[in-house]
């Protein structure tokens, strides 16, 4: 980060030049940073991601108000709604809860939903399931076989290479 006439004053009573500072983000356990962008992952049961739910989440201002005792400021936590019938992999972004950016305006959140499956499941549970696959049509499930997800520079580089 340049702070302009923000260094030393110059030689023989000249103006003072400018403050070169170089800033060194430590990792988070639970968010990641794109730019002004934080991400993460929450994890959310195969119930809640199909009947839907609203989870409380902290944001990262909640660890610096732990850090310094900042009582006043941006919100510690925010609300997220998980929509029903949500699949793994699905994003929500929450405009303006990222990094506050060096000429104003602040990122976005971008919250990656990953639900969960059970992998151990007791008599009554399984058997619920399975009541709940005979009513949805799906005991004998066929599946879908989709093209791999694939990103812009992808079909770029796709189109043109014809064969």
């Amino acid at each position: 980060m340049q702070l302009s006439e923000q260094g030393e004053v110059g030689p023989g009573g000249g103006p003072p030049g400018d403050l070169y500072v170089e800033i060194h983000v430590a990792p988070h356990e639970t968010f990641t940073r794109q730019g002004d962008d934080l991400h993460c992952t929450v994890v959310v049961p195969m119930t809640a991601a199909a009947l839907g739910t609203t989870l409380v989440l902290p944001t990262l201002e909640a660890d610096l108000a732990a850090a310094g005792g900042d009582e006043q400021g941006p919100e510690t936590s925010f609300e997220l709604e998980v929509p029903p019938g949500t699949q793994s992999g699905a994003e929500a972004v929450l405009r303006g809860l990222g990094v506050p950016g060096l000429r104003g305006g602040r990122g976005d959140l971008v919250v990656t939903i990953n639900v969960e499956t059970p992998t151990r499941l007791d008599p009554r549970q399984e058997e619920l399931l399975r009541e709940l696959a005979a009513l949805r049509g799906e005991e004998q499930p066929t599946g879908q076989v989709k093209p791999a997800h694939r990103s812009v520079f992808g079909r770029l580089r796709d189109a043109f290479n014809t064969h």
